[in-house]
C-alpha cells in the first residue's frame, strides 16, 4: 500500500484557534522549532467519540512547554476544547490526536526570547501502532545504541521533540533489521524505555518497571498501574540492570500509540505473553473503549 504524505492529505488542522486546510497548514523554514528543536508535543487516542486521558494530555503539554521556557497561549480548558473540535470537524470517533506548541519564525538564534509560541492540532486515522497479529505474539527489540540523557544535559521529563531524534535513529536501526523497536538504557546503564513506550516486566506475578524519575512518567504507563493493582497484582517500580532481564517470564510495553503490547524478545532475552500482559492487553482495551 502505497505511504500517502502527511503533508498531501484533505481535512483541517487548528492553528492558533482557527481551522486551517489540512495542506494549507504550514509554518516557515526559519521557524525557531526546525532550528532548535524549541517544541513539545502529545500524543492522544480517542475512541468511539472521547479522547482518553485528554485533560491530563493538556497538561503535560503546558509542563513540556514550561520545562522549554515557554508558555501556551492557551490554557488547558482551550487545549481540550480545541482537540474535540477538531475530531469533530474531521468527522472522526476513532483517531490518533497531535497536539504540538512550538516558537516561531520571529527570531532566529539560540535566544528565543523573542519568539511567538504557537499551537496546531491534527488527528488521523491511526490503527494499532504494531501489526495485530504479531502483537499478541510478541514484538521483537533490540537494545539501541542511543542511551536517554543524564537529566543535568536535557530536559529529560518534557514531552520535548528534540529529545525524540535518538529514538527515531534508535527505531529506524532496528527496524531496518527485522526488529519491531529498540530499547533503551539510561545514561547509567539502567533499563530505561522503547523509543516511544514505557516497558514493564513480570517476576513470579509480581510486576517491575522502571523508575521514570528522569524519563518521561507515561500516562498510559500509570494507567496501567492502576489496572494491575486494581487486579491484585503487585507492581515494584525501581532501577532494573539488563542483565536482570533473564529473571524475567514476561514483558510488555505501554504508550497512548502502543497501547499494551506484549514483547518476546530484547536482544539475547526471550519472554512468553502471559497471563499478565495478555490480562492487562486486554483489561486497557475494555477500559478505553468503555469510557467512550
Amino acid at each position: 500500500m502505497a505511504l500517502v504524505p502527511f503533508d498531501d492529505r484533505d481535512g483541517w488542522i487548528w492553528m492558533d484557534g482557527d481551522f486551517v486546510p489540512w495542506r494549507e497548514a504550514k509554518t516557515h523554514v526559519l521557524t525557531h522549532a526546525l532550528h532548535y528543536g524549541s517544541s513539545v508535543f502529545e500524543g492522544e487516542r480517542m475512541y468511539g467519540g472521547e479522547i482518553f486521558k485528554l485533560t491530563e494530555h493538556s497538561e503535560r503539554l503546558a509542563r513540556s512547554a514550561n520545562l522549554l521556557d515557554f508558555e501556551l497561549p492557551y490554557s488547558v480548558a482551550e487545549i481540550d476544547q480545541a482537540c474535540k473540535d477538531t475530531c469533530a470537524r474531521m468527522g472522526m470517533e476513532d483517531a490518533y490526536v497531535r497536539p504540538l506548541a512550538y516558537l516561531g519564525p520571529e527570531q532566529v538564534s539560540v535566544s528565543a526570547l523573542n519568539n511567538k509560541a504557537h499551537v496546531a492540532i491534527a488527528v488521523w486515522d491511526w490503527p494499532s501502532y504494531f501489526d495485530p497479529e504479531i502483537k499478541r505474539k510478541g514484538i521483537r527489540l533490540e537494545w539501541a545504541k542511543w542511551r536517554r540523557p543524564d537529566p543535568l544535559t536535557a530536559p529529560t521529563t518534557a514531552k520535548a521533540s528534540g529529545l525524540y531524534m535518538i529514538c527515531t535513529m534508535s527505531k529506524n536501526a532496528a527496524e531496518k533489521r527485522g526488529y519491531s523497536d529498540a530499547m533503551m538504557l539510561d545514561w547509567r546503564g539502567y533499563v530505561a524505555e522503547a523509543t516511544g513506550a514505557n516497558v514493564f516486566f513480570v517476576q513470579d506475578g509480581v510486576i517491575h518497571t522502571p523508575d521514570v524519575t528522569h524519563i518521561l512518567n507515561g500516562i498510559t504507563r500509570q494507567t496501567v498501574i492502576d489496572l494491575a493493582r486494581a487486579r491484585g497484582i503487585e507492581v515494584v517500580v525501581r532501577h532494573i540492570r539488563p542483565e536482570e532481564l533473564s529473571t524475567f517470564s514476561e514483558c510488555f510495553l505501554t504508550g497512548s500509540a502502543a497501547e499494551v503490547t506484549p514483547v518476546s524478545e530484547i536482544g539475547e532475552y526471550r519472554f512468553t505473553p502471559g497471563d499478565i500482559s495478555l490480562g492487562l492487553m486486554e483489561a486497557y482495551g475494555r477500559l478505553v473503549r468503555r469510557q467512550a
